[in-house]
């Protein structure tokens, strides 16, 4: 059987009230498992349940869920194989993998994270399904779901920010950067640590400027990451600790419990990280530490915008502008989503559309490290 039906796994049918989750594993005892958990919930539902990833995709074509459960050793297309497209068929759904392979640091966990998952969870065996796995499934959905979709108020038609001067790839060499700039801010999301490894590839180890990450991933998987960016930029990489100096050379990513804000100092500036909402509903946000930069460093200092669902990092964009600043943002042939860079480029507050490689050489020729 290539899958199973809501009618064949005993589940109602999908209403607008919980949240609905899309079950892919070719394990039958795991979907049934997965599913009767997702059921014990009140907030979610399971809106189907299937055991390959062809009859999934082909679900989502007429359907629309806000969370996806995927395993990754499946037969036929694998779920790491198929994670691109299903994010893309999904629409804005999560992507929760749900795997005996994704144990924290995992290469596998790390690819799948980088192709653009908002979470994994390790899978015990059969045998091991209890009361405290059902526990940690309920928590991690919950997560996804309060930062599922928090819409921002779309830009008014005449609003006009003449600071930028938005470019096609092909004309990125007519962008001028301050040569003086002390400070690159970047935000990402889904398949940002893809495009964050390419930009920082294309920067030498001689740059100085200090680079801030807000990249949205779980808490557990911070400490390695700031791990693999040193790794990838040649530079000390540090998860943001409140009143942590920015420095020379280093790279901070904010934690993932956290909004990662900059303030000034009596001999230069530090972190300070905040828990209020943000407008996003991302935590971290882009757009508190887009902000705050602008406060603190005004034209100094240089955003960058990645790939990423939503429109976090737009306000924020408009701060930096305001303040005197460019934003660069990846353009849509090399993003995973085209969201976040999407959103900054079409409000007009793109000084330039880039691949990522080429926003690390341009950022690395203007700070004087090519």
């Amino acid at each position: 059987m290539a899958h199973a039906s809501l009618a064949d796994t005993g589940f109602g049918s999908a209403t607008a009230g919980p949240a609905q989750v899309l079950i892919v594993d070719d394990s039958v005892v795991a979907r049934s498992v997965l599913g009767r958990m997702v059921e014990g919930t009140r907030r979610f539902r399971v809106a189907a349940a299937y055991s390959d990833v062809r009859a999934a995709l082909d679900y989502l074509k007429t359907h629309s869920v806000d969370i996806i459960l995927l395993d990754i050793e499946m037969p036929g297309i694998d779920g790491l194989t198929a994670l691109p497209d299903v994010i893309s068929a999904g629409r804005g759904a999560k992507v929760l993998i749900v795997s005996s392979a994704a144990e924290q640091g995992a290469a596998v966990t790390v690819q799948a994270l980088a192709l653009g998952a908002a979470d994994t969870l390790v899978k015990p065996g059969i045998g091991a399904f209890g009361g405290r796995f059902a526990e940690v499934l309920e928590e991690r959905l919950s997560r996804l779901l309060e930062t599922h979709a928090h819409p921002a108020p779309p830009e008014p038609a005449a609003a006009v920010h003449p600071a930028p001067v938005p470019v096609t790839p092909q004309h990125h060499g007519a962008v001028h950067l301050p040569d003086d700039f002390e400070l690159v801010a970047i935000g990402a999301s889904t398949g940002g640590i893809h495009a964050l490894s390419q930009l920082l590839r294309a920067i030498p180890a001689k740059f100085q400027v200090p680079i801030l990450v807000t990249q949205h991933l779980p808490v557990s998987f911070m400490s390695y990451f700031a791990t693999q960016l040193a790794v990838l930029g040649g530079r000390p990489c540090d998860v943001a600790a409140d009143r942590m100096r920015i420095r020379p050379g280093r790279i901070i990513v904010a934690p993932g419990d956290a909004h990662m804000r900059v303030v000034r100092t009596s001999d230069g500036s530090a972190i300070r990280l905040t828990h209020e909402k943000a407008t996003s509903g991302c935590m971290p946000s882009v757009d508190p530490m887009f902000e705050s930069v602008a406060q603190v460093f005004g034209a100094r200092a240089l955003g960058v915008v990645l790939s990423g669902m939503g429109r976090d990092g737009c306000e924020g964009a408009r701060d930096l502008i305001d303040a005197g600043a460019r934003v660069l943002a990846q353009d849509q042939a090399s993003s995973v989503v085209w969201g976040m860079p999407g959103a900054v480029a079409n409000a007009g507050r793109a000084s330039a559309i880039l691949p990522p490689d080429e926003i690390g050489r341009l950022i690395a020729r203007r700070g004087g490290a090519a």
